[in-house]
């Protein structure tokens, strides 16, 4: 079957439209503030705008029908497409003049990494500073439809099990409909955008800084507005707790929150990854907050670390929102974890390989493809007992079809291979150990802060231009499931059948 192309540009050409329209928002935000870069960002939103009609032009007479092979298409180029048009404002307004770093810098908005190459955030207009956050908010919006309706239908791995869960095209939808399911769960997402920018504002947040952070946060992103990150606020422990408490919705699954607002608290209760999920959470947040408490000085591990409530609340705090920002890929910074103890660097390491939950916009592996691991891995003892018993997997009280048990462990392997190469490559750019490491399995998991030189509280201006470039692809290859990107630079995906 030969690839209907039209319809891959047509969707292309809506995708630039959407884009160009956030900039013009952002134009409007820059106007507001009167930053001086109002009509660039303007002109930047209107020629992506005007590029994309013309495309959805040509490209009006298409099929209707999009197959697996133009799905896959679509969703990378997509994001390669946003990625290159999202970069105007940065180089025509000379924030970012430099292409290749104004690309790494939208690529990480896009994907939700969160990893940044300006070394004076401050300094930035307005205007930029709402568009890079724009961009994570876009990102994320864009991977909680991706979960919902596009990755269940085209058999990404692990995602048919979120999809036979609950919003996909079988099993337990919120609505009939992929579009109206899509639309509830935006609705969810901007309804937390804008509770939590409330509450960020009546905390003392300015109401700029609060909606830039409200975006970062929810996007998972981690983008904010001030060199030290959340850090800024480390006198204000209120503000900080209300992020914790959105990264932490952030990164649970979305359509559980859909079933809370519906009175349908028992599905939540009942869902085996949420479970697992808070567990996480809770026990890595008591390892963290005593070995802080009894051997690490927080004081000495961020520019600003008054200790408001007292030692003990202060170790909870740092704890739980490191864990946190590293679980959910958020990526936002308190503290710099590697001064606390080797211990720590060394399991902030280790949970880099967690990330949230399906059908979040966290990055990472993901809660439920970990839980479908540990109980595959439990069920082989039982099988080496008793070879002829047929014995599945279960999730949620439910057989899982060995094909995604089968599937997730592909998922594993190949996201293992991915870091190990990853860091290979950052290598050759004489980039050591620690910080190869880290810059691998940070940009794959698209958490942002890595270890070394591009720790906590350093960011990613000194890394060479091709490593910039590479970072960019593990961002994009992990943000969208690996398969998605990686099955295009196959040989039999481009055969006509």
């Amino acid at each position: 079957m030969k690839l209907n192309y039209k319809i891959i540009f047509h969707f292309l050409g809506l995708l630039l439209v959407f884009n160009g329209g956030f900039m013009l928002l952002a134009s409007l935000v820059s106007y507001v503030y009167n930053d001086g870069v109002s009509l660039q960002i303007f002109f930047s939103g209107l020629f992506t705008i005007i590029i994309g009609m013309v495309v959805m032009l040509f490209t009006r007479k298409h099929k209707k029908e999009m197959n697996k092979r133009e799905g896959y298409i679509v969703v990378t180029f997509g994001w390669i497409i946003m990625s290159l048009s999202g970069t105007l404002p940065y180089v025509l307004t000379q924030s970012i003049p430099n292409f290749t770093n104004a690309f790494f810098e939208t690529m990480s908005g896009y994907t939700t990494t969160g990893a940044s190459i300006l070394n004076n955030i401050e300094i930035m207009p307005e205007g930029i500073l709402f568009w890079r956050s724009t961009t994570h908010w876009i990102g994320g919006m864009g991977i909680i439809v991706l979960a919902i309706a596009i990755l269940p239908l085209l058999g990404i791995g692990g995602m048919q099990l979120f999809a036979a869960e609950a919003p996909g095209p079988s099993g337990d939808k919120l609505h009939p409909r992929i579009t109206d399911t899509a639309k509830r769960l935006w609705l969810i997402y901007f309804g937390y955008t804008a509770a939590e920018t409330l509450l960020l504002k009546l905390a003392g947040m300015s109401f700029f800084d609060a909606i830039n952070h409200s975006m970062a946060t929810l996007s998972t992103g981690g983008f904010s507005t001030k060199n030290a990150s959340v850090a800024y606020w480390n006198n204000q422990p209120i503000i900080q707790y209300i992020i914790i408490f959105f990264m932490f919705l952030a990164g649970s699954n979305f359509v559980l929150s859909y079933f809370a607002f519906k009175g349908k608290v028992q599905k939540i209760i009942n869902d085996e990854e949420f479970k697992l999920y808070f567990k996480f959470v809770a026990i890595f947040t008591i390892i963290v907050a005593l070995v802080i408490y009894f051997q690490a000085d927080i004081s000495k591990s961020s520019i600003d670390h008054p200790m408001v409530w007292g030692e003990g609340e202060s170790s909870f705090r740092h704890a739980l929102f490191q864990v946190l920002t590293v679980i959910t890929t958020t990526g936002f910074v308190s503290a710099d974890y590697t001064l606390w103890t080797p211990f720590l660097t060394v399991f902030f390491f280790g949970i880099m390989f967690l990330g949230g939950s399906a059908g979040s916009t966290a990055g990472g592996v993901k809660v439920v493809r970990h839980l479908i691991l540990i109980k595959n891995g439990f069920l082989e003892f039982k099988r080496t007992l008793h070879p002829n018993a047929i014995v599945p997997v279960r999730y949620n009280k439910k057989a899982i079809n060995r094909f995604i048990v089968f599937n997730v462990l592909a998922f594993f392997m190949l996201y293992m291979l991915s870091f190990i190469v990853g860091a290979l490559v950052f290598s050759m750019f004489n980039i050591d150990f620690e910080s190869s490491i880290g810059l691998s399995a940070s940009s794959l998991g698209n958490i942002g802060p890595a270890l070394g030189g591009f720790g906590p509280v350093n960011n990613y201006a000194a890394l060479p231009p091709l490593a910039q470039w590479w970072s960019s692809f593990l961002m994009l290859i992990g943000r969208l499931e690996l398969f998605t990107v990686l099955i295009l630079f196959t040989p039999f995906f481009w055969r006509n059948r």
